[in-house]
């Protein structure tokens, strides 16, 4: 009934981490439709597995762009990168709505 409440409990119980479960397809769908300097600044703060998923579902030399500018971003602070990544969490929650991609929990099969 609340939309903002909604809102930030969707951003709770889904975060940036969760993306690394999204198919091929729906991860390459979601670059196209983000910013590349956000993704640059959300990828600074995330675990291995996640970038390399990210720069996996990019052309080589798109993610290898991406990749060097990671490395010569300096400190960024912490209140940015969580903020970036929620924005890329909520763009991703858009493209479900829209149906363009699927979020699939990592408990769900897929055929």
């Amino acid at each position: 009934d609340d939309p903002e409440l909604g809102a930030v409990l969707r951003s709770k119980l889904f975060t940036l981490d969760d993306l690394v479960h999204l198919t091929d397809r729906d991860l390459q769908t979601l670059i196209r439709e983000i910013d590349m300097g956000q993704l640059t600044v959300a990828l600074k703060g995330a675990a291995p597995l996640i970038k390399d998923r990210f720069m996996k579902n990019m052309s080589s030399r798109a993610g290898q762009m991406l990749e060097d500018e990671i490395s010569a971003m300096g400190p960024v602070k912490l209140a940015a990168v969580e903020a970036a990544q929620s924005e890329l969490v909520k763009i991703a929650f858009g493209l479900a709505e829209q149906g363009r991609i699927s979020i699939v929990n990592p408990t769900e099969r897929m055929v």
